[in-house]
């Protein structure tokens, strides 16, 4: 069996292809991306014609036939000017619905990816891909496929046009440039080892303040404000050193390329008018040379910036193909039999001599237990006994490392994810909710139409929860985000209703009592029972209450089952059991 930190799932699907960008915009709108390519040569030939243009206006002035080399002069800039802004804006738009397809699919591959893997990876950082990484490869794609490549076509153009001017002057122009290109060659090469920089950085900043929002609570509770802003502080003056190591690197870039033009400028004006005044050169081709030479700096700078955002741009790009490389689940499109419906007697769960190692570390350890078919089992044990960790593998959150676990009597690696999960019904121990509206909530992966409002009310009414709903603005409807929200109890409450809608033969709950009064906590009770009588139910519990009523109790410490049976006989039997009983049980202290 595996054994790596982050356990892999039988039947899981292969990585997800690599982000190729050009390619990914290309194939998706073929006859747009030629049409913007031909604009863009369009530009480019206007923008090459006019300095050419000026110098013929030059030779005519002493003719006095100026009128056709005006108009030609407005019929290039204007055709210049307007064929770019329009292939900007289509290329604009096709890469802004590019970034939306990818942050779509940057989203659904993370939701699909193994529970260890988000885990490590933090909410902050995955979150920083669909906000700073995306913005980065947009830069990407604005330069990359069309800018850049007409930036070097416009200057290898000019230096073409320039050189049946005056091989001389051109010569003179190269030297020059060549030195500011051997400065920029190495200012690039550090870019982009700062720019990688700058993005991890910036994701850990952002995992960090994420993780402080979820705690605002305590936070506040206990008066941490100005230490945790501190210690933000200085994640940010992290972020804040690495862009300007980045910015050093990028203000180099205009100021280098300057420097060429104005090396070359100088030394083609000094050369230039003395060619001028030997006759080896008319006044008309020298301006337009020194035209030329002026239009030169544009391109390079485009092509300065291109290089920049490509280095940004790439960094980003391969954090999403790190992203895409890592395998997802297995899904509901996987090629696997559905499993035999089990036998009237068959155990709803079944561990046989299961072990599960995080790394290095054994979480559980020959763990062998079984749930009937039919009835309540209980499932307690000290915090960090492995209790969590046992209904996490039941759902195949992750797999196990040795042994198998059964569920109606196939091994779950037998089972699709679709079909194991479909026949589960879960309330996790923080009773998470989406923000969406209630009705969403409750008929989570089973679509609005699912349910009549009767059958949403009437699951709200069981666990106590009708009038609570019905005061909302919009009832059903009401989403829960921002000043509109439910206490931990209500939200409790609300994953038990979402867990009675579903017709699951397995509910898996994980210590449901927690937030609860006794008032809704006998209403517990009583629907547990109720579902129980039909139903496998697996609860983690610490309250006794609960515990008294289960069918079958698994006590469970430091990652091994330590006692089995019914309440009074492992009273009797389990000093283990006895301890927590009339100790942490008894007065109701949470366990994991």
């Amino acid at each position: 069996m595996r054994t790596s930190r982050t356990p892999v799932l039988a039947g899981e699907r292969q990585p997800d292809r690599p982000l190729r960008l050009l390619r990914d915009l290309v194939t998706a709108h073929p006859p747009t991306m030629a049409f913007i390519g031909l604009l863009a040569l369009v530009s480019t030939a206007g923008t090459l014609a006019l300095p050419w243009a000026v110098g013929q206006l030059i030779a005519a002035l002493g003719a006095g036939s100026t009128q056709r080399w005006t108009v030609l002069l407005i019929v290039f800039g204007l055709g210049a000017a307007l064929s770019n802004a329009l292939a900007t804006f289509l290329l604009s738009r096709l890469g802004q619905q590019m970034i939306c397809r990818l942050r779509v699919r940057t989203m659904g591959h993370v939701l699909r990816l193994p529970l260890a893997d988000v885990r490590r990876e933090g909410s902050g950082n995955l979150v920083s891909r669909i906000t700073a990484d995306t913005s980065r490869v947009k830069k990407l794609i604005d330069v990359g496929p069309i800018q850049l490549p007409i930036a070097g076509l416009t200057a290898v153009g000019t230096l073409v046009i320039m050189g049946f001017l005056d091989w001389v002057l051109l010569a003179m122009t190269l030297a020059a440039f060549l030195v500011a290109a051997a400065l920029i060659v190495g200012v690039v090469r550090r870019l982009r080892r700062s720019y990688a920089a700058v993005q991890e950085t910036t994701g850990t900043l952002a995992q960090r303040f994420v993780t402080a929002v979820d705690s605002i609570k305590v936070i506040k509770a206990y008066r941490a404000e100005a230490s945790v802003t501190a210690d933000l502080a200085g994640q940010a003056d992290t972020v804040a050193r690495r862009e300007i190591d980045a910015a050093r690197m990028e203000a180099l870039m205009t100021p280098v390329v300057n420097l060429g033009q104005q090396i070359a400028l100088v030394a083609v004006v000094s050369g230039g008018g003395a060619r001028v005044v030997a006759g080896g050169l008319s006044l008309a081709d020298f301006v337009a040379f020194l035209l030329y030479l002026l239009q030169l700096t544009g391109p390079f700078m485009m092509i300065a910036a291109g290089v920049t955002a490509l280095k940004m741009g790439a960094v980003a790009r391969d954090r999403f193909t790190g992203l895409f490389a890592m395998p997802q689940e297995a899904g509901p499109d996987e090629a696997l039999p559905a499993p035999q419906g089990p036998a009237a007697s068959t155990p709803a769960v079944r561990f046989d001599n299961v072990g599960f190692r995080y790394g290095a570390e054994p979480i559980l350890r020959d763990v062998s237990f079984e749930v009937p078919a039919r009835g309540l089992t209980a499932v307690v044990g000290l915090s960090g006994a492995g209790k969590t960790t046992a209904m996490e593998l039941i759902q195949r959150f992750a797999d196990v490392t040795d042994g198998s676990i059964r569920v109606f009597g196939n091994d779950v690696r037998q089972w699709s994810l679709d079909e194991l999960r479909g026949r589960i019904a879960f309330v996790d121990q923080g009773s998470s909710s989406v923000q969406d509206t209630v009705r969403r909530n409750l008929t989570l992966g089973r679509g609005d139409n699912a349910y009549s409002d009767g059958d949403l009310m009437s699951a709200l009414h069981r666990v106590g929860l009708a009038d609570d709903i019905r005061r909302l603005p919009d009832g059903l409807d009401t989403v829960l985000a921002g000043g509109v929200d439910l206490s931990g109890g209500q939200r409790q409450r609300l994953a038990i209703a979402r867990a009675l809608l579903s017709e699951a033969p397995l509910v898996l709950l994980d210590e449901p009592s927690s937030h609860l009064d006794s008032i809704n906590e006998q209403r517990l009770r009583d629907l547990i029972d109720e579902i129980a009588a039909t139903r496998a139910v697996v609860v983690v519990a610490h309250r006794i209450s609960t515990i008294r009523h289960a069918d079958h109790v698994v006590v469970m410490q430091a990652g091994a089952v330590i006692g089995q049976g019914s309440h009074d006989n492992l009273v009797q039997t389990c000093p283990n059991y006895t301890d927590l009983v009339r100790g942490q049980l008894l007065v109701g202290t949470g366990v994991n």
